[in-house]
C-alpha cells in the first residue's frame, strides 16, 4: 500500500501496521476478572512500566538529542559557575521536556496503530504533540540562556 505524496508528510513506502485477517478472540467474563495489583506489587509494576517507557523513548533520535543537549547545558553551567538553584531549575524544565517527548511519542504510536493511512486528524494530533515538545524546547533554551548569559556578561 502506498499513500499519495502529500507535501507536508511525504510518502509511505509500506504500511505502518500489518493487516490482520481475523481478530483474536478475547473472553471477558465475570468469573475471570482482571487482577488489580495493589500495595508494594503495584509500586514495583509501576516502576517497571516507567522503565519500559524510558527504554522505548531511548529509541527515539529526538530524545537522544535532547539528552545530549541537556548534558551540554549542564557542562556550560559548570563552566560559568551556576548556582545549585540553577541546576535544579534546569533539571525541572528538562524533565518536563522528557515528559512531553514521551507523550508525543505515545500519540504518534497510537495514531500509527489506529490510522496507518494518511488522515487530517492523525496529522493534526501528531503536529500538536510536536508543538508541545517545541514549546518545551524553547523553555529549556530560555532557561539555559537566563543562567548562562548573565554569568558570561559579568565575567
Amino acid at each position: 500500500m502506498t499513500v499519495p505524496d502529500y507535501a507536508p508528510i511525504g510518502t509511505v513506502a509500506r504500511p505502518v501496521t500489518k493487516k490482520v485477517e481475523e481478530l483474536p478472540q478475547v473472553s471477558i467474563s465475570p468469573s475471570s476478572p482482571v487482577e488489580k495489583v495493589t500495595g508494594s506489587r503495584h509500586l514495583k509494576a509501576a516502576f517497571g512500566y516507567s522503565l519500559n517507557g524510558a527504554l522505548r523513548l531511548l529509541r527515539e533520535t529526538a530524545f537522544r538529542h535532547e539528552i545530549i543537549a541537556g548534558l551540554a547545558i549542564f557542562g556550560l553551567f559548570a563552566a560559568v559557575g551556576a548556582d545549585l538553584s540553577d541546576y535544579v531549575m534546569m533539571a525541572i524544565v528538562m524533565l518536563g521536556l522528557f515528559a512531553a517527548e514521551a507523550l508525543n511519542t505515545a500519540i504518534e504510536e497510537i495514531i500509527d496503530r489506529i490510522s496507518p493511512e494518511w488522515s487530517e486528524t492523525g496529522r493534526n494530533a501528531k503536529d500538536l504533540g510536536s508543538f508541545a515538545v517545541f514549546c518545551l524546547l524553547l523553555v529549556n533554551s530560555l532557561t539555559a540562556a537566563f543562567v548562562i548569559v548573565p554569568k558570561l556578561i559579568s565575567s
